[in-house]
């Protein structure tokens, strides 16, 4: 009997509920095609060079594909060379990079940074201060979110980014990071942050400070939609890893059955506040994972 087939996973954490759900589709994938997973996570959150020790380990396994989110996308290149060199075809996903790859699943991250930031600007209807916490600059979508954010400012004249602090991706640095900005700024009247877990540190540290200001964060993770839904978040944005490691396991998959994969493949991200916070209100282990040609057209 032939063996089943082998896709070694790499995501950058098992602090972000985002990775917890990408490690979901993409077993749950491989699951429905008989494949199996192995998961390779970094002790150390985001730790590049425990992810290039993983790297050692994978490439010793054999595995038949990798779904690489890659913890640093200069730093790993060199990584993502050597799976190349081994002839074991890589899908990168969440974190593109420069290299040898069959294909990058992803979001447009500067469209979803610029929409998150339009939806706090109109919150506050057009006026006021407002602080941003973004993630280490080895992550391309925090940069590629900070850029949309400063764009969607340059449309609201009448709001002032007070400081941008970095927050790690994770909420108790960003709790930190907001706490040093309250500090600094006696007025802050709304919040972007470049993930949710960065927003819900946010959120801490205004609680912490007895104050309050509007809230935008991006993920659409579950507990952002119940402070959505109780109003403490104005909004976040359905950067979907759950559906993005799915289609990634699908590309990895059809690759290995001869089957043909564009090189690119973005996943759609939708504002998620008020006015239809429900259809997210579905748990990850309840959710289907999409079908490949809901996403590839």
């Amino acid at each position: 009997m032939p063996h089943p087939l082998t896709l070694a996973v790499f995501t950058k954490n098992r602090v972000n509920p985002a990775y917890d759900a990408a490690r979901m589709a993409a077993d749950r994938v491989a699951a429905e095609a008989g494949a199996r997973t192995i998961h390779y996570v970094p002790q150390t959150p985001d730790h590049v060079g425990q992810q290039k020790a993983l790297v050692t380990e994978a490439l010793a396994a054999r595995p038949d594909a990798v779904l690489l989110n890659p913890t640093d996308d200069v730093q790993m290149q060199e990584d993502l060379a050597r799976f190349a060199v081994a002839g074991i075809p890589v899908a990168l996903f969440i974190n593109r990079m420069v290299g040898t790859f069959l294909t990058f699943v992803g979001s447009d991250d500067e469209a979803i940074g610029r929409r998150a930031a339009t939806a706090l600007c109109k919150g506050m209807e057009g006026e006021g201060c407002v602080v941003a916490l973004e993630g280490q600059q080895s992550v391309p979508t925090s940069r590629a979110r900070v850029r949309g954010l400063h764009d969607a400012l340059s449309r609201f004249p009448r709001i002032e980014l007070l400081g941008l602090n970095v927050g790690h991706l994770m909420q108790a640095p960003a709790k930190a990071a907001m706490t040093e900005l309250l500090a600094a700024h006696p007025r802050i009247d709304g919040v972007w942050a470049a993930n949710d877990l960065m927003a819900f540190g946010a959120l801490d540290a205004l609680t912490a400070a007895g104050r309050s200001a509007k809230v935008v964060g991006i993920n659409g993770l579950p507990v952002a939609i119940e402070h959505i839904e109780r109003g403490t978040m104005l909004a976040s944005v359905d950067f979907s890893a759950f559906n993005i490691a799915a289609i990634a396991t699908r590309a990895a998959l059809r690759h290995l059955r001869g089957e043909s994969v564009p090189p690119e493949i973005m996943t759609p991200a939708e504002l998620i506040d008020r006015s239809n916070y429900q259809r997210w209100k579905v748990p990850f282990a309840e959710r289907a994972c999409p079908a490949w040609d809901e996403i590839v057209r």
